[in-house]
């Protein structure tokens, strides 16, 4: 057994980022939403057939959302969705605070 430390690196709050994807705060902002919209099927103990009739699509596309499918859902689907569960959306545009990077995307709220 070595004595040697395995190594490691800080994280962001941003795996995406942290791993150099082009489109890391699109992609963490969809992993919020997929994971609330997630968090409040299972809190109301819905089936995926029942959430399919609440979000107004098929069961299997709730399975695919369960489970993770970042590519088969859009930042607007996924909107949809937590309106259809009966949440309300905020979105807000501001201006850049002065020696930002870039621009950010980001999803805050209570389940986030």
């Amino acid at each position: 057994m070595s004595d040697e430390l395995p190594e490691f690196f800080v994280c962001s709050d941003n795996i995406f980022a942290d791993f150099g994807d082009p489109d890391a705060d699109e992609l963490l902002a969809r992993a919020k939403l997929m994971s609330a919209v997630t968090d409040i099927i299972k809190e109301r103990g819905l089936t995926q057939a029942q959430a399919a009739k609440v979000l107004g699509t098929n069961q299997p596309t709730v399975s695919d959302l369960m489970r993770g499918k970042f590519n088969k859902f859009s930042l607007e689907r996924l909107i949809g969705f937590m309106t259809a569960l009966g949440h309300d959306i905020e979105i807000r545009v501001r201006p850049r605070p002065a020696g930002s990077e870039g621009p950010t995307l980001s999803v805050v709220g209570d389940r986030m």
